[in-house]
């Protein structure tokens, strides 16, 4: 008698996961959705970003679980923890019901989506999504760190060779520094975190590109007793952003 083995592997969902929503008469021109998944087990957390572009969003916290033999991924959008929207916008926390399938190289969740507008018990529009892994997330090039609260000391230098970068810098679209040119010394600011000032956008905007293109910086972010250092690239065309979100007891990077 011979007998033969065989082995189950579960399949790990960690990762990027991004499609769209049809919602008629929504505030955004585009609804699309990226899930940010990690799994531990049957467990599945992370976050969710409902945006139009990575200028107007809304990031909420997100825990459900993972059947590994059915293949059905439940989860369930919890508190909000970033958002840019227009006022006349109303925040939906969705429930996503989804199966997991690959084809090829396409791995993809499909299924429904329902939710309630946050604060009521009204029911939001409801429907069909698909999502599907990606590699990177859209808010990649802007970095988002976890403050408990307090001062933030932001210094700025000039990244390798001094070479005559220029900076102006605007937090949350107001200039607060202009035109700064970036050395050995830094070029320092402050802002507040904390629970009545829960969101800070800081944009470096290249006033030159010095001697050596394009201008690069390397911002080191004091918050009490952590320090953060960060490399920051813009041109003439492209700032660089970094956001800074209240989170008491979560400091961190994400």
């Amino acid at each position: 008698m011979s007998f033969i083995q065989y082995f189950s592997f579960g399949q790990d969902l960690s990762g990027f996961w991004k499609g769209n929503l049809g919602i008629p008469g929504s505030c955004f021109s585009q609804n699309n959705i990226e899930l940010q998944i990690k799994t531990s087990g049957n467990e599945a957390y992370g976050d969710s970003y409902h945006f139009q572009d990575i200028d107007y969003y809304v990031k909420k916290d997100v825990r459900g679980n993972y059947n590994q033999q059915t293949k059905k991924l439940i989860v369930q959008e919890g508190d909000v923890t970033t958002f840019k929207i227009p006022d006349r916008c109303i925040v939906c926390i969705k429930k996503y019901d989804l199966i997991y399938s690959k084809e090829g190289n396409i791995e993809t969740l499909r299924g429904e989506w329902t939710g309630k507008i946050m604060g009521t018990n009204r029911d939001c529009e409801s429907g069909f999504i698909v999502l599907t892994r990606v590699k990177e997330s859209s808010f990649k090039e802007i970095p988002e760190i976890l403050i408990d609260t307090g001062e933030l000391r932001l210094d700025f230098y000039d990244n390798g060779e001094i070479d005559g970068d220029s900076i102006t810098v605007r937090v949350n679209n107001i200039t607060v520094l202009s035109n700064q040119r970036l050395g050995a010394k830094p070029v320092t600011m402050t802002l507040r975190i904390d629970p009545q000032n829960t969101f800070q956008e800081v944009e470096m905007v290249a006033e030159n590109e010095g001697s050596i293109p394009p201008n690069t910086a390397l911002l080191i972010v004091t918050a009490g007793d952590k320090r953060f250092r960060l490399f920051l690239t813009s041109t003439e065309s492209k700032s660089a952003r970094v956001r800074f979100v209240y989170s008491s007891g979560k400091p961190g990077t994400e």
